[in-house]
């Protein structure tokens, strides 16, 4: 994926993981009530939980790795050779990790350690398929943190590979794409569409979908003027 300017990333943080992915569908061509297209499933499924919602809306390109927190006997790559990867990335990245031991989420796969690292490093957030652990520490930190799992503790703890293709939550994500993720979960822009049409995209549904809100909004509001305002625009 091409980087996108430091200036087309600020305008995607304003919004959320909800409307990125209505862009999404609206630059792939589907329209604002319709269903031309298949809709992509580019998003996490709900067993992803944001830990700190509060700190609003993360954007960052996807550095990966798979992991295991148990197994004994899982062939291990240097820790160094992963965080290598994560401090050559180019502009604002998102750790996203997936534990592929014998029973992922068992052992904690993150903590506040790695969390120190991590944005020591300039990761902006972390997405985990699997469990984290001392959350409170992350927070402490200032690590926005996603998991689909908490524990406290691990066993045995390897990467195994790095830079791959991995799927978290159900959403296939390969290195280098553009994530964006909220309290909601994560939504990313997929390789090859460009971060600017997806972020004026996102401006028109934001103006658009504000036309209904006014409406309802009104004193005066009655179901026959959605009725005829849904007739004019979708």
């Amino acid at each position: 994926m091409k980087p996108a300017s430091q200036e087309v990333l600020d305008g995607i943080a304003e919004f959320d993981s909800a409307t990125m992915f209505n862009a999404v569908v609206k630059c792939m061509g589907g329209s604002q009530g319709g269903t031309e297209i298949d809709i992509p499933v580019n998003y996490t499924g709900p067993e992803m939980r944001c830990h700190m919602p509060d700190m609003g809306v993360v954007v960052g390109y996807a550095v990966t790795a798979e992991v295991t927190c148990l197994d004994p006997d899982s062939e291990p790559l240097d820790w160094d050779s992963y965080y290598d990867m994560l401090d050559a990335a180019e502009g604002p990245t998102v750790a996203v990790l997936k534990d592929v031991d014998s029973r992922p989420g068992r052992g904690a796969a993150f903590g506040d350690g790695m969390a120190a690292v991590h944005k020591g490093l300039g990761a902006k957030g972390t997405v985990v398929d699997g469990s984290i652990r001392d959350v409170a520490g992350i927070r402490e930190v200032g690590l926005p943190m996603w998991s689909t799992g908490v524990v406290p503790g691990h066993g045995v703890f390897n990467v195994t590979r790095i830079g791959v293709s991995v799927t978290v939550a159900g959403l296939r994500i390969m290195p280098g794409e553009l994530l964006v993720a909220d309290g909601d979960g994560c939504t990313k822009v997929p390789a090859g569409m460009d971060a600017a049409d997806v972020l004026q995209a996102a401006r028109e549904i934001r103006a658009f979908e504000s036309t209904v809100r006014e409406l309802a909004a009104s004193p005066d509001f009655t179901l026959q003027q959605y009725r005829e305002w849904r007739a004019a625009n979708l």
